[in-house]
């Protein structure tokens, strides 16, 4: 046998420094994390706000975060099972529900810090690029200029694939009226040219297809795949689409259920009311009961032994009272 190197050995584990909590869970990034939230000294304590965009099974998760000292402190959240009371009921995961759920959140938001009426965001749904600014907006000479508020874009740990929903989230909170920093490479449509590049010419030769990205936007290629599966696979199509059969939406409608639910979106973004609990009507959980002694243990064994021994009494007795009226039926039957 060859020589066999020792490599985790006590100077290793001696040295060995444990990882934090949510990254051995793989829930945190903390190198991109520390950079997100690092805030210059000169801006005086100012939160740092991140749009935090993250993608379940089977919802959609869009919050405004800063980070503080005692943890996250989330100013306004939004989710896609919220898209329930606007008229959409199916779908809640996919990239036009990622774009309402951005949007959602941009409205909601600007509501609440009373910023909607000075940055209504992009009304006309187009896929083309936009971006709220100071400037775009008509002041009257006197009045308070109010910034857009701006964030950074947060994925977390999800890949960064061209075309994919977190993408669709970040373009509907950009269209809501909020300030992100971005850019069209990762959009639909986005085609990067395959030609060498000099130096300071990084979107040389790219083309941008906002045709394209509307599409997705209004779920075109949902409604694609629903016509092909309804022409050449009937079955296949009832099947995978029962949800949306049930509820009477089909390829040719879906975009104008979409333009629906942007518009009840903006007239109305706040979250629904919660529910208000009376005190009287709330109820205590039974107690639990009182735990038994060596000797009420003792007894309780002794009345279920009891009352064992009393049901096999029984079914003998039974037993036996059917055996004697068997018996006399055959002394009838033979005289």
């Amino acid at each position: 046998m060859g020589f066999v190197k020792l490599v985790k050995n006590r100077q290793y584990y001696k040295r060995y420094k444990t990882k934090f909590r949510r990254r051995r869970e793989c829930k945190t990034n903390y190198r991109c994390r520390s950079k997100m939230i690092r805030q210059d000294k000169r801006k005086h304590n100012a939160p740092k706000w991140r749009y935090v965009v993250r993608i379940t099974n089977q919802d959609v998760i869009c919050q405004i975060v800063a980070a503080k000292l005692i943890g996250d402190h989330v100013l306004c959240a939004a989710y896609s099972h919220e898209l329930i009371r606007y008229g959409l009921n199916v779908g809640l995961t996919n990239y036009a529900a990622c774009y309402c759920t951005g949007l959602l959140l941009a409205r909601r938001l600007l509501k609440k810090l009373k910023l909607d009426k000075y940055y209504p965001g992009k009304k006309t749904i187009d896929g083309n690029m936009y971006r709220s600014h100071v400037a775009s907006v008509s002041w009257q000479p006197g009045q308070k200029i109010f910034r857009p508020f701006k964030a950074v874009f947060d994925r977390g740990l999800a890949f960064i694939t061209s075309g994919g929903n977190i993408w669709g989230a970040l373009k509907g909170a950009i269209d809501g009226g909020l300030d992100i920093p971005h850019s069209a490479d990762r959009f639909p449509g986005f085609k990067k040219s395959k030609q060498p590049k000099k130096m300071g010419e990084r979107h040389k030769g790219d083309e941008y297809d906002a045709e394209a990205h509307r599409e997705k936007i209004f779920g075109g290629h949902v409604a694609a795949y629903m016509s092909l599966l309804q022409e050449k696979e009937p079955e296949r199509y009832n099947k995978h689409f029962s949800r949306y059969i049930a509820a009477g939406i089909g390829p040719e409608n879906l975009a104008d259920k979409y333009r629906e639910v942007h518009k009840a979106i903006r007239e109305n973004p706040s979250a629904a009311p919660k529910k208000q609990r009376k005190l009287e009507d709330m109820q205590l959980p039974p107690p639990r009961p009182k735990k038994l002694n060596a000797e009420q243990k003792r007894l309780r064994r002794i009345a279920k032994i009891e009352l064992l021994a009393k049901k096999g009494q029984e079914e003998e007795d039974n037993v036996a009272v059917g055996m004697d009226v068997e018996d006399s039926d055959e002394d009838e039957e033979e005289s």
